[in-house]
């Protein structure tokens, strides 16, 4: 039997956060609750949580690049938050590139027939699937 490598996506925001993780094979992202939180260490403690209970061997986390790379407010508020779930957990937590997946996850739900503006955590969670998705497509295991 083959080992589960299980990865965790989070797409951090100020009120709100995106979950997704992998199947047990580390290849097909799926769905969390989006978690609601009362701040950035909160947040941080939630997570570490999700990862102790699914057993992740890594945690990913939407880096918020402006459209061509430059770091912004966002960026550095994800940065805390980056420093303080690592300060959490045994397993890396990697930054990874975020840029239009918010964008591409309303474009979905729309698609689908949904209102972004009325569906705000489920705009998250599927963001966090997006990111998740495309980190392991990238061979990111």
């Amino acid at each position: 039997m083959a080992a589960e490598i299980r990865i965790l996506a989070v797409d951090y925001g100020a009120r709100r956060v995106g979950v997704a993780v992998s199947d047990p094979t580390g290849q097909i992202a799926q769905g969390l609750p989006t978690i609601v939180h009362r701040g950035l260490a909160h947040a941080a403690a939630l997570v570490a949580e999700l990862a102790r209970q699914y057993r992740v061997q890594t945690i990913v986390v939407g880096l918020p690049l402006g459209m061509r790379g430059a770091k912004t407010a966002a960026t550095k508020e994800v940065e805390k938050f980056i420093s303080k779930l690592a300060s959490l957990v045994p397993m890396p937590v990697v930054p990874w590139d975020e840029r239009l997946t918010t964008v591409a996850a309303e474009k979905a739900l729309h698609e689908m027939g949904a209102s972004p503006s009325r569906h705000r955590q489920r705009v998250d969670q599927v963001a966090a699937v997006l990111l998740l998705q495309n980190y392991l497509d990238s061979g990111g295991r």
